[in-house]
């Protein structure tokens, strides 16, 4: 890892590195499903899918993850001393299940005015080629935004089932492989995807978006983030306090709000395809 800056400005991404122990992951990840349990048992249908859309404002255990040194240290050295934490989502895929992820890259509909930002993407489970490891074009972050089309499908796990209207070679792609509790880093411009998992068991990660404090939203209002490090010295962004518990009501109404707040510009200009 010595190199690993370097790596990263060159190629748009660096992997594995170490977030947390194997045994630290299995923990996360009983909590997860702890959570998991406790939403179905509530008998919410909304209530799993905001977790997995808002988990850092949801579950207090992400909101911890979220500050773990060995994960903001390797941001902050991207993105410099002031580092927000923009969003956060899990992706969930399930044994022998069909959903996937298409080429894309993340910046095209977040609303960003500029390309300060890096995912951190931990693995809280085995993450191989089979149950569906993110896969990387490498250098791609170099290019501007690309062409999409919105295609909603239904195994799609991004919100629009955005694709990127280019052809990208599978054979020159990069498998970001991963044992639980390494993560990887990407720049918000980098072509990446996933496939379905093939497996008898869950693949499960956690993506955490972190932005420089001087990016701003080019929404009407401010959505919801996080200081992580350093000073907000811009008020870009509406900053919120530590999150309460594991599903706790107020957590949850906070959620919504943002939930709210982000489809404005996550959504905007959406068209569902009629091919």
């Amino acid at each position: 890892m010595g190199d690993w800056k370097e790596h990263y400005e060159e190629h748009g991404y660096v992997f594995p590195v170490r977030a947390f122990g194997a045994e630290e992951a299995r923990d996360y990840r009983g909590r997860l499903e702890a959570a998991e349990a406790e939403a179905a048992s509530r008998g919410d249908d909304e209530l799993k899918a905001l977790m997995y859309m808002q988990p850092s404002w949801v579950l207090d255990f992400v909101d911890e993850i979220s500050r773990l040194p060995s994960i903001v240290e390797p941001v902050g050295a991207i993105l410099g001393d002031d580092v927000i934490l923009w969003n956060a989502s899990l992706f969930v895929k399930e044994p022998r299940s069909k959903s996937y992820i298409s080429w894309h890259q993340d910046l095209t509909y977040w609303g960003l005015d500029e390309a300060q930002e890096v995912t951190a993407w931990i693995a809280l489970s085995d993450v191989t080629t089979a149950n569906g490891c993110m896969k990387f074009v490498a250098g791609s972050h170099k290019e501007s935004i690309a062409e999409h089309v919105d295609t909603f499908a239904d195994d799609n796990l991004l919100s629009r089932g955005q694709e990127i209207a280019v052809e990208v070679d599978e054979d020159e792609a990069v498998h970001v492989r991963l044992n639980p509790g390494e993560m990887s880093l990407h720049h918000g411009q980098l072509i990446h995807g996933s496939s379905p998992n093939e497996t008898d068991d869950r693949r499960i990660g956690l993506a955490l978006r972190y932005i420089h404090a001087g990016m701003r939203q080019q929404s009407e209002e401010r959505p919801y983030a996080r200081l992580i490090t350093g000073e907000d010295r811009h008020g870009h962004f509406d900053l919120q306090d530590r999150t309460r518990g594991v599903l706790e009501p107020a957590d949850i109404e906070r959620a919504r709000e943002n939930v709210r707040i982000q489809n404005a510009f996550l959504f905007g200009g959406a068209r569902e395809s009629v091919a």
